[in-house]
């Protein structure tokens, strides 16, 4: 089962589940009492960000720092935290990051400061990955788009996730035929699967590793999915 470092920074393509898997990963650290801090860094996604989940996040002693106009109707941001302090502080660090090459521009800024705690060993950045989206059907197209985000946040990617998933749609046949492709993937880029996520809606597939396997709840709702069905 993944173990991650101190500081986790989750990028990957817009629809990837990247913000589903950031509140996954808060929810699943806070419940095994960690200390747990999130930093909303999606800059240019309007719709679908950690922010939304501040109450929830309340309710399990999850901090979460996020740009100002987060969760209001404000076009620019007003970036005004101390990412270098919160790296320092204790506890898990959880960086949700903008969807692609436009979302990592704004984690470049910071590029110094978080390459110093990948050298020591102490950062994670993750490539979110989900073969369902049409921009990334194949590990080909996958790696373009996560080389590109390498570049723009001036980082390395040092896993890969495998979110293949349509929200509540999701089989676990869907999960099973992803496999390959992310192992793939992974042989592309000399990079390890941190691991596989099943949404606690499917069932598990038998071809797929326990160590590898990572349940998440659907947490980010689309605007036809009840109440009930998001995290609270």
């Amino acid at each position: 089962m993944y173990q991650p470092k101190k500081i986790i920074v989750v990028t990957g393509h817009f629809g990837s589940g990247k913000t589903n898997f950031s509140v996954a990963l808060a929810l699943e650290l806070a419940a095994r009492g960690e200390k747990v801090t999130v930093v909303d860094f999606d800059l240019v996604n309007p719709y679908f960000r950690t922010a939304d989940f501040k109450e929830a996040f309340e309710k399990r002693g999850i901090t979460l720092r996020a740009p100002d106009y987060a969760n209001t109707n404000v076009d620019i941001p007003s970036v005004q935290f101390d990412l270098g302090g919160l790296a320092a502080a204790e506890g898990y660090l959880i960086i949700d990051v903008g969807g692609d090459e436009d979302g990592a521009v704004a984690l470049g800024r910071y590029s110094h400061v978080l390459n110093s705690y990948a050298e020591t060993g102490e950062l994670d950045m993750l490539g979110v990955v989900s073969f369902r989206r049409y921009l990334t059907r194949t590990p080909e197209d996958a790696e373009q788009f996560l080389r590109g985000i390498e570049r723009a946040s001036r980082m390395k990617l040092t896993h890969l996730v495998n979110n293949t998933n349509l929200g509540m749609e999701t089989t676990a046949e869907m999960i099973a035929e992803s496999l390959p492709l992310g192992e793939a993937l992974s042989a592309r880029m000399g990079l390890p699967v941190a691991c596989v996520t099943v949404p606690e809606i499917a069932e598990v597939p038998a071809a797929l590793p326990a160590e590898q396997m990572m349940r998440v709840p659907v947490a980010v709702r689309l605007p036809w999915m009840p109440k009930s069905e998001a995290v609270g």
